[in-house]
C-alpha cells in the first residue's frame, strides 16, 4: 500500500497544480490515475519497485546465513556503502568464493531481495550460469557479443540492473572480459552509464585455499570467528587469477582491480549443517525435530576424513536428504 499512497499523493499535487492554472485538469488527473495503477501493478525501474532496505539485508544475513561471519560482515558493509552513495564512480562488483553449499547463491538472493521488490523474480535481475548459457567453447566469440548486447540493453532500460554470473569456475577464459569496460570507471560508454549496475560473480574457485586457512585455525585451536577477511582475500585472489580452469584466469578485470571485494565463504561445520536442517524444516512449516536433523547431519561426509571437521557438500543437499529422514 505504500507504493499506492506515494503515487496517489503525487497525483493529488498534479491535480492541484493544473486546477490552479485554469486548465482542464480532469484529463491530467485521469492520466495520473492510470499511471498510478500501472506502476502499482506492473514492475518499473522506479523507486516504488527498486529501493534498498538495509534492515532487511542485515536481518536476513543474521538469521538465515549460517557459519559465514566474514561474508555476512563484508556483504552488509559493501552493499550498504554502495547503495547509499548517490554518485558511485563505478558499478558494484562482488566476487563470491567458496565450496558448494556454503551459501553463495543464497547470499546473492538475499541481496536481490533487499533491493528489488520482486527479488530474484524481478525483471531487472539477470542470472547467468556457465553450463546453461555458455556451454560450447567453439561459440566463444558469439557469446562475447551476446553478453555485451544483453548487459548494455538491460542497463539502458534500467540503470539499477543486477547481473549474477554463477559457475565462474566453469566459464570459458576470456568470456567475462568482454564486459570489462562496463565494470570500469567510465562516466558512460556510448551514452550509457553503468555506475548504478550491480555485478555478482559466484565461483567454487579459491575454495581449497579458504578451507586450508579454516583448517589451520582449527588445528591451532583458534575459534573460526577469529578469521578475518585479510586472512583470506589475497590467497583467494591469486588462486582465482592463476587457475586455468576458472573464468577469471588472467582476467583483465582482476588485473585492473575492478572487483570491489572478494568475499570468502568458509566450509561449514556440523553445527551449521544442523542449523540449515532446522531452517529447512521451518520453511516447510514442519515441527522442528532436532534429533532427526542431527542424525541427518552426522551421516553426511566430512573432511579431514578422521577429524570430520567440515561438511564436504555444506548445506547443498539438505533439502533432498531431509526427506529421507522424516
Amino acid at each position: 500500500m505504500a507504493i499506492f499512497k506515494r503515487v496517489a499523493n503525487s497525483c493529488g499535487r498534479a491535480h492541484q497544480y493544473w486546477h490552479s492554472r485554469g486548465y482542464g485538469s480532469s484529463d491530467h488527473w485521469l492520466s495520473c490515475q492510470l499511471s498510478k495503477f500501472f506502476y502499482y501493478f506492473h514492475e518499473c525501474c522506479r523507486p516504488e519497485w527498486i529501493s534498498f532496505n538495509k534492515t532487511h539485508l542485515e536481518l536476513a544475513l543474521d538469521r538465515k546465513l549460517f557459519g559465514q561471519h566474514v561474508a555476512s560482515h563484508v556483504i552488509l558493509k559493501t552493499v550498504t556503502g554502495y547503495m547509499k552513495n548517490p554518485n558511485p564512480k563505478k558499478p558494484l562488483v562482488l566476487s563470491l568464493h567458496g565450496w558448494t553449499g556454503t551459501g553463495k547463491n543464497f547470499v546473492s538472493q538475499l541481496i536481490a531481495e533487499s533491493i528489488y521488490h520482486n527479488g530474484m523474480k524481478s525483471g531487472f535481475v539477470h542470472l547467468f550460469t556457465a553450463t546453461a548459457h555458455f556451454p560450447h567453447p567453439k561459440h566463444l566469440e558469439t557469446y562475447k557479443e551476446q553478453l555485451q548486447m544483453w548487459v548494455k540493453g538491460n542497463v539502458t532500460k534500467c540503470p539499477r540492473s543486477m547481473f549474477i554470473f554463477d559457475e565462474m569456475d566453469k566459464m570459458q577464459a576470456g568470456l567475462i572480459d568482454s564486459i570489462k569496460p562496463y565494470l570500469d570507471y567510465y562516466e558512460n560508454l556510448d551514452g550509457v552509464s553503468y555506475r548504478q549496475a550491480i555485478f555478482i560473480f559466484l565461483s567454487n574457485a579459491g575454495g581449497e585455499k579458504i578451507a586450508e586457512v579454516a583448517l589451520n585455525f582449527w588445528n591451532a585451536g583458534r575459534d573460526r570467528e577469529e578469521i578475518k577477511l585479510k586472512d583470506l582475500e589475497m590467497a583467494v585472489t591469486l588462486a582465482v587469477f592463476n587457475n586455468k580452469q576458472s573464468g577469471f584466469w588472467h582476467a583483465s578485470m582482476i588485473d585492473r582491480n575492478l572487483v570491489d571485494v572478494y568475499v570468502p565463504f568458509l566450509p561449514l561445520e556440523l553445527k551449521h549443517v544442523v542449523q540449515c536442517g532446522l531452517a529447512e524444516m521451518a520453511a516447510r512449516d514442519m515441527e522442528l525435530d532436532r534429533d532427526v536433523v542431527e542424525q541427518m547431519a552426522k551421516d553426511l561426509n566430512y573432511f579431514p576424513k578422521e577429524e570430520r571437521v567440515f561438511a564436504t557438500q555444506g548445506c547443498k543437499v539438505i533439502s533432498s536428504r531431509l526427506d529421507y529422514y522424516i
